[in-house]
């Protein structure tokens, strides 16, 4: 049994599934991510090694080994028909590229995620491939959805899939499944992740913006969150915040928007990577906003990431204690 479990992470982001990680008690070992900006949030936050650029030009063979390799990796469709013959895009397929870090290292754990719609990706054949391929190389396999109101207490509607998968040689237990963790009770309302004062006056839509009668007349509640969509506002009835995307950053048309003590005004980049469970004390850098909302929309939910890490060093901890227990009644 190990006190601290190593943890590698591919397409990092700004490191929502590290933070949850190394709050469930792992010791991140390195990262990877791609957007130049991203890298710029992650190094703000982070002490451990980061590399910098394109994971296709990474030899997995140069990096540490660790216990648990995780990514939310981009979507990609694979023909089944054509992979069978060989299928030359597995050389250029993220995925496929992450087999490559899962052949090198042999980790204990594989940690995935991505959107919830991956299932029926290319009319299934991506996810079927994803499991077979996982499977094939000795690992057990299972997924779930799961929602951050349900599953992290923040208000934000944000579904995505988990696939986690633990070396059976590892293991050495037949039928193995990893169990999820619980639902839990929503309890935080937008009103507790909201800022109350006033903010500065880029995030507010006055009367000179060509919107706002629309937003005047749509707007009436200042607890929950609504959405413009160029010709209309839609309020959101659930009273939890619609899920945050990465187009938000474009333009800011697509960031919600709150009725408050001072004017309607778009959520602050704060306040959506508070809605994406990060801390206070994670440091947004001083680059433009447009970056920092692509940024937490492109993020995972860190309380969800961090209940399935503690679920992950859970099992990990209790097969490293029947180890040592076998190994000490063979050597008594």
């Amino acid at each position: 049994m190990k006190d601290k479990y190593t943890v590698g992470s591919l397409y990092a982001g700004v490191g929502g599934i590290c933070l949850g990680f190394k709050n469930a008690g792992f010791k991140m070992e390195w990262a990877n991510e791609f957007d130049k900006n991203a890298c710029i949030t992650y190094r703000e936050n982070f002490k451990h090694p980061l590399i910098e650029g394109d994971v296709m030009q990474i030899d997995a063979t140069t990096l540490p080994k660790v216990d648990v390799l995780a990514g939310g990796f981009p979507c990609q469709p694979f023909s089944v028909a054509g992979y069978r013959k060989g299928f030359e895009d597995t050389r250029g397929n993220h995925f496929f590229k992450i087999l490559d870090f899962v052949d090198a290292m042999r980790p204990k754990v594989i940690f995935l995620e991505n959107v919830k719609n991956l299932v029926g990706h290319d009319n299934g054949n991506t996810f079927k491939v994803i499991r077979n391929e996982i499977r094939k190389r000795g690992y057990t396999f299972d997924e779930q959805v799961l929602n951050t109101k349900d599953f992290g207490n923040i208000p934000h509607n944000r579904e995505r899939i988990f696939m986690i998968a633990f070396d059976e040689e590892f293991l050495r237990e037949e039928g193995f499944k990893f169990e999820f963790p619980e639902k839990e009770a929503l309890t935080k309302t937008i009103k507790d992740v909201l800022v109350h004062e006033e903010v500065d006056e880029k995030f507010y839509y006055r009367e000179d913006k060509y919107m706002f009668p629309m937003l005047e007349s749509e707007m009436k509640r200042d607890d929950t969150v609504y959405q413009f969509r160029r010709q209309y506002v839609r309020e959101n009835k659930s009273n939890v915040c619609p899920t945050l995307t990465a187009n938000m950053g474009s333009g800011g048309h697509n960031v919600p928007l709150i009725k408050t003590n001072f004017g309607f005004r778009k959520l602050t980049p704060r306040e959506c990577f508070r809605f994406q469970g990060f801390p206070e004390s994670f440091k947004l850098p001083g680059i433009a906003n447009s970056h920092l909302y692509k940024q937490s929309g492109n993020s995972v939910s860190v309380p969800v990431i961090e209940r399935l890490a503690t679920k992950i060093f859970e099992v990990l901890n209790q097969v490293g204690s029947r180890k040592d227990k076998n190994q000490a009644q063979h050597t008594a």
